[in-house]
Formats: C-alpha cells, sequence, structure tokens
C-alpha cells in the first residue's frame, strides 16, 4: 500500500457501440422525430414512492408467476420461458432506482430485497446475472457520491439478506469462455468494492464469510491476461490494503506462493498493454500488503521470494522498481531476510540502484519515479544495517561503502544534502505561514516535514550513524571530510537523530521501541 492499491479508485466502465454509418439516418422527417420525442415524454414516470411501489408490485408478480410456471412443469423449459423473459424485463425496469438513490430506504422497507437476491440462486444464470448487473447499478459511487445514509441502509439490507455469500456463490458457476459471464463477474467484482467503498468493514467480512479469496487466487494462477484477471488483481490488493485478519488469512492460504508465481512471469519480459501493466503493479500492491505480518515475510523467504526479487531487478524489466518494493516490506523488521539477501549476493543490485544505475524507460522517466526508487533503497540499506548487526555479512555490508575510494558515502551525503534541502525549504514555508495567521500544531508540522523528505534524510542520518560506530578510520575521515565541505558538523546529524528518536512510534510493541531507541542513542552518543 505502500502498498498503496493507490487512494483513487479506478472505474472501468462498459459501452455499447453502433458503427453509425447509415448517412440515410439523417433524412428522418422531423415530424416523425417530434412526435417520437412526445411520445417518449408522455411515457415517462416521476420516480418517487408511487413510483417504486408500482415497480416493486409488478416484479413481485412476475416472480410469482416464474416460480409456479417452474413448480408447475419443472421438466418443460418452453412452459416457463415466457415468464422468464417477462422477470428478465421487470429487473431491467429497476435499474431505474438508480436514478433516486434517496428511495432505498423505501426499497428496503417494502422487503423487495430478499426477492431480487433470491434471484442469484436462480437456475437460469441469465436471470442471476441480472440481478448482479442491478446490484451493480444501484451501488455505483457516481449514483450513490452524496447519498450517504440511503447507501448505507441500502448496503446494511444487502449484508443482512447475504448478498456477499450469494454473489461468491453465483462467481463460482461462471464461465471464463461466456462473454455474458464475463460480463457477469465484472459486475460482480465491481459490486463487492462498491460495497466495500460505502461499507469498509465489508472487505474483512466477504473474506471471512466467502471463498471470495480463494476464488480471486485461482483466477490470478491463470496464466493468459485478460480484463477480468486485471480486476481479480486489483480486488485482492483492494482487500488486502487496510486489514491485518485479510493478509494473515490469505497467508495462510498459500497467497505469498501464488503471488510469486503470478510475478515471476514477467521476470524476464515486460507487460503488454497498459492494462497489463496495470494488473502487474495491483499483483505488487498485493505482494507487499501481504508482507506486513511476520508470519507471510517468513513464508516469502522460503519460497525463494528474495532469489526472485534480485532475479527480477538483474534482468532491468519493468517490474524492477516494484520488486525493490517488495523486497523493501519482506526486509524491514526482518533480519533472516536481510541475511538471505546477503547471502545471494543481493548488495550489488542493490547498491547499483543506490548509486542511482537504475534502468529507466518511457513509462518511467518521470521524476518522481527515480526518486520512490531511491527512497526505497535507502530504506532498504538502512534495513540491512538493522537486520544483520554482527559477523561477516555486516563486514560486507561496511566493506561497500570502502570500496571505490568510499564512493556509497559521497553518494549518502548528496543524497543528505539534497534531502536536508528539502525539509529547510518546507520548514522555512511553514515558518511563513505561521507569520500569516495559519498556525499548525507541532504534530501537523511534523508529518508535513516527513512528507517533504524528513523520515529519508532521517533513514541516511542512521546509516551515517552506523557507519561512524564501526570505527572505521576510512569511513569517519570520508564523513568528516563531506560534511566540512558543506559547511556541517557531526551535530547537524546528531540533531537529526535526536528527532528522530523523540519521534519513533511503538512500531511493533514496547520491546522493539526500546530497542530501536536504544540504537540511535548510541548513534547520538559516538557522534
Amino acid at each position: 500500500m505502500d502498498g498503496d492499491s493507490g487512494s483513487g479508485k479506478r472505474r472501468r466502465t462498459g459501452s455499447v457501440s453502433s458503427n453509425g454509418n447509415d448517412e440515410n439516418n439523417y433524412s428522418i422527417d422531423a415530424s416523425l422525430l417530434e412526435a417520437l420525442e412526445k411520445s417518449s415524454q408522455s411515457s415517462i414516470e416521476v420516480l418517487d414512492q408511487r413510483t417504486l411501489k408500482k415497480l416493486v408490485l409488478s416484479f413481485e408478480r412476475r416472480l410469482k408467476e416464474n416460480i409456479e410456471a417452474r413448480l408447475k412443469y419443472p421438466d418443460h423449459p418452453e412452459k416457463f420461458a415466457e415468464t422468464e423473459v417477462d422477470l428478465h424485463e421487470e429487473l431491467e425496469k429497476l435499474k431505474v432506482l438508480a436514478g433516486g438513490p434517496d428511495l432505498y430506504p423505501d426499497l428496503v422497507n417494502l422487503n423487495t430485497i430478499p426477492s431480487i437476491l433470491g434471484l442469484l440462486s436462480h437456475d437460469n444464470s441469465d436471470i442471476a446475472n441480472d440481478v448482479v448487473q442491478l446490484l451493480q447499478d444501484l451501488t455505483d459511487e457516481d449514483v450513490l457520491e452524496d447519498s450517504d445514509e440511503p447507501a448505507r441502509v441500502l448496503v446494511d439490507s444487502l449484508i443482512e439478506n447475504n448478498v456477499l455469500e450469494l454473489l461468491v456463490q453465483n462467481l463460482q458457476r461462471l464461465s471464463d469462455s461466456d462473454p455474458d459471464d464475463m460480463t457477469a463477474v465484472y459486475n460482480t467484482l465491481a459490486t463487492i468494492e462498491n460495497l466495500i467503498e460505502v461499507k469498509p468493514s465489508v472487505a474483512e467480512l466477504v473474506c471471512e464469510k466467502t471463498k471470495l479469496f480463494r476464488w480471486l487466487l485461482g483466477k490470478i494462477k491463470i496464466r493468459e491476461f485478460d480484463s477480468n484477471k486485471q480486476y481479480a488483481s486489483e480486488i485482492l490488493a483492494i482487500l488486502l490494503q487496510n486489514s491485518t485478519a485479510n493478509q494473515k488469512r490469505l497467508g495462510q492460504m498459500n497467497g505469498v506462493d501464488v503471488l510469486l508465481q503470478a510475478v515471476a512471469t514477467y521476470k524476464s519480459k515486460d507487460p503488454k498493454s497498459s492494462d497489463e501493466e496495470e494488473m502487474l503493479e495491483n499483483l505488487f500492491d498485493s505482494l507487499c500488503c501481504l508482507l506486513m505480518p511476520l508470519e507471510n515475510k517468513e513464508r516469502f523467504v522460503k519460497a525463494e521470494g528474495v532469489e526472485l526479487m534480485i532475479i527480477i531487478m538483474k534482468q532491468k524489466k519493468s517490474a524492477y522498481g516494484s520488486a525493490i518494493r517488495a523486497l523493501d516490506f519482506a526486509m524491514t523488521k526482518y533480519p533472516p531476510a536481510c541475511e538471505r539477501f546477503v547471502d545471494v549476493l543481493g548488495l550489488k543490485t542493490a547498491f547499483a540502484a543506490f548509486m542511482g544505475k537504475i534502468p529507466m524507460s518511457k513509462k518511467n522517466k518521470k521524476e518522481r519515479y527515480q526518486e520512490d526508487l531511491e527512497e526505497r533503497v535507502i530504506s532498504l540499506i538502512a534495513s540491512l544495517f538493522g537486520g544483520i548487526l554482527r559477523g561477516s555479512r555486516r563486514e560486507r555490508l561496511f566493506s561497500k561503502f570502502v570500496e571505490n575510494e568510499c564512493e556509497k558515502i559521497d553518494r549518502l551525503m548528496e543524497l543528505y544534502m539534497r534531502y536536508s534541502d528539502r525539509v529547510t525549504t518546507e520548514t522555512e514555508r511553514m515558518n511563513n505561514l505561521e507569520l500569516d495567521d495559519l498556525e499548525m500544531d507541532e504534530e501537523e508540522k511534523y508529518n508535513r516535514k516527513l512528507e517533504s523528505g524528513l523520515y529519508t534524510l532521517q533513514l541516511i542520518a542512521v546509516i551515517l550513524g552506523h557507519l561512524w560506530c564501526s570505527e572505521h578510520s576510512q569511513m569517519r575521515a570520508r564523513i568528516e571530510l563531506l560534511l566540512k565541505q558543506q559547511k556541517l558538523t557531526k551535530k547537524d546529524v546528531k540533531d537529526i537523530l535526536q528527532e528522530y528518536h523523540g519521534n519513533i512510534g511503538d512500531l511493533d510493541g514496547p520491546d522493539e521501541k526500546e530497542r530501536a531507541q536504544g540504537r540511535i542513542r548510541k548513534f547520538i552518543s559516538a557522534f
């Protein structure tokens, strides 16, 4: 999220187009058009409670007729086919309710929701698919935008009447080869996304009560790309982004391994389209979310995820940056991943990125892409120092900063200056705002500074702390020389570490917090 499946919601819209080649259409008599217009106007009803009741009564009547015909002639489809056409038409008519979300509480009070949802189990999958389309229309983000309370009433009623279980059960009978079924798959996923948008707790509820995770993993395992595989990857990222329970649940379902296999397809090739590219980003978003709980980091290491990410980086394809991000998540506060990274010769690949040797493509030419990767690599190196505290692995890490006349320390100080300048500029900007009577509390000021690059600056200071505490004379001399050249002193680094020490959160509990603060105190006293 960081695994941020991103903050903006991506909407896909389907459309039916005609070729419009018949130029004779434009020569239709104007009077005929006028007559048609008047006719359509007279048939339009105002959408109010009266219209709603008429629609509901008509729907319930057609539903009853269909049930009775199916019971009477179970082995003669031709004798109940007409009632199914009628039922289909009634479901189509109910779509008009999306134009009046304020009526949703009335729809719920009329006890129509159980009848509608019951049709998701209809023997005729076309009827079930009609219901899915109706639900997607009624819960559409644009429809519910300014109708918070009616939306909540509808969604609560849908949940109470088992919409999640019924939608996922229907999903499992849909075919990947039938165009209508593929549309129903899309509409099902869109409806689930809409429900989560209105009621975020649905994200955990749908994974707890249904086999949606199992279905999504099955979809992602399929090698061929299609739009529903893309949407499945997006829903997976949404379900994982803010839920530790879902992250743990999917980890127990072999989710780490499935996602690694899915991204491995792109280790030596690029996606063929922007949609496939988006799917790959979604898969990595999901993987990064999945790597939040400790037990999934362990699964990642056991499944040789560290090795796969290094291979992806070496291939320098479009997944390069995503692989760095996944490694950063895997190695944060997890020493075994750091040790594996060093053992499988990841240092050379990581430090190439640290030195700015980042493969660029047309897509990645934006400055922000390079900065994001810089920040990730800095975080990754800080994790290595935090996770490998002694032994030959730590010596190999230190040796990287000595080789080639300490060029890595030169680069570290270059980054230190860049991020320091940014934080200084932001601090001055906030001070000027205060002069204009726009007051901010200390927490808001600190958060603004973090956004401008303070966190990365703090990590650079932490890395400098590790280098300084090694008591390696060549590294110390280089750091002092570079500070002097920039008219800085060790006190400037100490001040950054002091601020970091005072703002370290609870991380993974009081013990972890104390260990982290102890390390920072050691750096401060050494400087």
